[in-house]
C-alpha cells in the first residue's frame, strides 16, 4: 500500500517502555519521517510527538520523568502530542494502578485532567483483543473512523474529568474512553495500539501525520 503524500517530522519518545519498532514502522507507513529520541531537548524541533508505552504506570512516569517539562512545553506550544496505550494513560493526572500495587498514588503528566481506573466487576483483566470504536465527537484523529475495530491490551482505562475530553468510547462491560483529547485538540491519546490495529490503525496514524503536517 502506498503511504500518504502528507509528510511530517515526528519524534517518538524512547523512555524504555514502548513498542518502538512497531510504532516507528506504522508511522513511516503513514508518511512520517521518524526519529527516536532519548533526550528531551529534541522534542521542540518536531512537527509531532508520540509517547508510546507498555507496562506499569509508575515505572512509565519514573522513566519518562526527564521529559515531563519538555512535553508540557510542547503541549503549550501546540505541537501535536499523541499518547499510545500506557502513553495515553500518562497524559492524565493520576492513576489507581500504583495504589493497586501498594505504591500509593502516582502522578501523571496532567495534560488531560482525569485519572486511570482499574476494570472491576465481571470484566476479565486485561481487556485484550479487538473491540469497536464508537465516535462521540469530531476530532481530526478519527476522520473516516466510526464503528471500526482496534486492538487493545490493558487493565486500566481513562476517566477524564470532563465528557468533552472523550473522542471515542468502547464497550467492555462499561463504555470506557478509548480516545481522549485535551481542550485544544492537540494533546490526545488512544488506549488501543494503532500500530497493531490493521487498516483502522493505519488510518488513525495517517490522520495524526496530517495533523502534524498542518502546523
Amino acid at each position: 500500500m502506498s503511504t500518504t503524500q502528507t509528510a511530517a517530522e515526528v519524534v517518538v519518545v524512547d523512555y524504555g517502555l514502548g513498542n518502538l519498532r512497531s510504532v516507528t514502522r506504522g508511522l513511516e507507513r503513514a508518511g512520517a519521517t521518524v526519529d527516536l529520541i532519548e533526550e528531551p531537548g529534541a522534542v521542540d524541533r518536531a512537527d509531532g510527538i508520540v509517547l508510546p508505552g507498555v507496562g506499569a504506570f509508575s515505572e512509565g512516569m519514573e522513566n519518562a520523568g526527564p521529559f515531563r517539562d519538555a512535553l508540557a512545553d510542547a503541549a503549550d506550544d501546540g505541537i501535536p502530542l499523541f499518547g499510545i496505550c500506557l502513553g495515553m494513560q500518562m497524559l492524565l493526572t493520576t492513576s489507581e494502578e500504583a495504589d493497586h500495587a501498594g505504591q500509593g498514588e502516582a502522578e501523571g503528566l496532567d495534560l488531560i485532567p482525569g485519572t486511570n481506573r482499574r476494570f472491576h466487576g465481571d470484566q476479565k483483566v486485561p481487556h485484550m483483543g479487538w473491540n469497536e470504536l464508537d465516535v462521540q465527537r469530531a476530532h481530526p484523529l478519527v476522520d473516516g473512523i466510526d464503528g471500526d475495530h482496534a486492538y487493545f491490551v490493558h487493565s486500566y482505562y481513562a476517566e477524564p474529568e470532563t465528557d468533552e475530553a472523550v473522542v471515542t468510547t468502547t464497550d467492555y462491560g462499561l463504555d470506557f474512553p478509548s480516545i481522549i483529547a485535551d481542550e485544544s485538540g492537540t494533546v490526545f491519546g488512544t488506549q488501543f495500539h494503532p500500530e497493531k490495529s490493521g487498516e483502522t490503525g493505519l488510518r488513525i496514524l495517517r490522520n495524526f501525520v496530517a495533523i502534524c503536517a498542518e502546523r
